[in-house]
C-alpha cells in the first residue's frame, strides 16, 4: 500500500480529480487527511425552500473539477481533505421528519394550536427529541475525530446542523466565539415549536456557556424577537447589510470593517457561513434568499483575513448550500468549501505552500 507521500508524489493536481476518491478527487484516506469534513444531510425543519439536505452531495460532486492550485494556499492539497458522509441513518431519518414537520407548518400558517391537535403534538415531541439525538451523535462523531488530531469542517445540511459541532468545540474549548455569515440572525426561540430549528440555530448557540461572542454579519432578515435577543445580549453583535454597505458608500474600506470584526472576537473563532450571505445569484436555490449580500471575493477575503490574523480558528461550518437543476450551487459551494480549508489549515500553522503572485 502507497504511503502519503507516495501518493503526493504520484498525483497530478493539475488532472481532474479521480471519480473513485474522496472530496475534490484527492487520493488520501481519513487517516492520511488532516481535514475532515463532516456531512450532515439534515434538514428537517425547513419552512420555506427546501433541498439542503442535498447539499453536501450536490458539493462532493462539484468539487471532482475544482482545480486544487488555489492562489492563497496552492499546497492545501497534499495535507488532504477527506469526507466523512456520517452515517446512513441521518439522510433516512432527514426524510422521515421532514414529512413529519410539514403538517405541523401548516397547521400553524393556517392559525392552528399545537397542544389542541395530540397527534400533531406528539410529532413535533418527536422530531425535537430526534434532532436532539442527532446533535448528540454529531458532537461524539466529531470528538472523535479531533481525538486523532484532525481538524474538522462540518458541512450541512440546514442551519440547525452546527448545534452538535459547537457542542463538541465547548467541550475542547472553555472560551471562543462564532463570526457568523448569513442573510438572517437566526435567534428565534423554539421557532414554529421546533427547539433545533434552522431559525434557532444561533439563540440554541449562545446558550452554551463557553460561547462568549457572536459576530453577525450581512444580516438583512429578521423579526421583533430576534432583535430583543440581541439587545438583551452582551453576547451578540449585528453588522447589518445595510449598515456594511453604508459604511462602504460612505469611504470605510472592507479591509477597515472586517478588522473591526475581527477585533470583536474573543482568541478562538469558529466560523458559521450560512451560504445565503452571498448574493442571490451565487446560491439560487437556497432555502430562503433574500436581496442583497455579500460577493464572493468579500467572503474569501474576510475569511483569509481572520486566517491571518491572532485569532485562532477552532472550526468552520458551510450549510444551506441547495442544488438546483445545474450545478452551480454545488460548484460555488465546493469551491468556498476548499478556501475555508486552506483558512482552516494556514492559520493552525500547516503547510499550505506560499501565495501566487503575478
Amino acid at each position: 500500500m502507497s504511503t502519503k507521500q507516495e501518493k503526493i508524489a504520484n498525483f497530478d493536481p493539475s488532472q481532474p480529480g479521480l471519480a473513485d476518491s474522496s472530496i475534490f478527487g484527492l487520493p488520501f484516506t481519513a487517516e492520511e487527511s488532516d481535514i475532515i469534513v463532516v456531512s450532515v444531510p439534515w434538514e428537517v425543519t425547513v419552512s420555506y425552500g427546501a433541498g439542503a439536505s442535498n447539499g453536501p452531495e450536490a458539493i462532493l460532486n462539484a468539487s471532482f473539477q475544482v482545480d486544487l492550485l488555489q492562489q492563497d494556499y496552492p499546497e492545501l492539497w497534499k495535507l488532504g481533505i477527506y469526507l466523512d458522509e456520517g452515517p446512513q441513518h441521518w439522510a433516512e431519518k432527514s426524510e422521515y421528519y421532514k414529512a413529519k414537520a410539514q403538517p405541523i407548518i401548516a397547521a400553524l400558517e393556517n392559525g392552528e394550536v399545537i397542544t389542541e391537535n395530540p397527534q400533531l403534538a406528539k410529532d413535533l415531541a418527536e422530531i425535537n427529541n430526534a434532532s436532539a439525538q442527532l446533535n448528540s451523535e454529531l458532537k461524539e462523531r466529531v470528538l472523535a475525530w479531533y481525538a486523532k488530531g484532525k481538524k474538522v469542517i462540518l458541512l450541512g445540511g440546514d442551519h440547525s446542523t452546527p448545534l452538535g459541532y459547537y457542542q463538541a468545540l465547548s467541550t475542547i474549548h472553555d472560551n471562543f466565539g462564532i463570526l457568523h455569515f448569513d442573510a438572517h440572525m437566526d435567534l428565534r426561540i423554539a421557532y414554529e415549536g421546533f427547539t433545533y430549528s434552522h431559525a434557532s440555530i444561533m439563540y440554541n448557540a449562545i446558550q452554551l456557556p463557553q460561547i462568549s461572542k457572536l459576530v453577525q454579519v450581512g444580516i438583512r432578515d429578521f423579526c421583533e424577537q430576534e432583535v430583543a435577543v440581541v439587545k438583551s445580549s452582551d453576547k451578540v453583535a449585528v453588522y447589518t447589510d445595510k449598515d456594511l454597505k453604508k459604511a462602504e458608500f460612505e469611504g470605510q474600506t472592507w479591509q477597515q470593517k472586517i478588522d473591526e470584526i475581527i477585533n470583536l472576537l474573543p482568541q478562538n473563532v469558529a466560523v458559521s457561513f450560512d451560504i445565503d450571505a452571498l448574493y442571490q445569484w451565487y446560491c439560487p436555490n437556497t432555502g430562503t434568499p433574500v436581496p442583497g449580500g455579500i460577493s464572493y471575493e468579500q467572503a474569501t477575503y474576510a475569511l483569509s483575513r481572520l486566517a491571518d490574523s491572532k485569532k485562532n480558528i477552532i472550526g468552520i461550518d458551510l450549510v444551506e448550500v441547495a442544488p438546483g437543476e445545474d450545478e452551480w450551487d454545488g460548484n460555488v459551494g465546493a469551491r468556498l468549501l476548499f478556501h475555508m480549508c486552506g483558512v482552516l489549515a494556514k492559520n493552525n500553522g500547516l503547510h499550505t505552500g506560499e501565495p501566487i503572485i503575478f
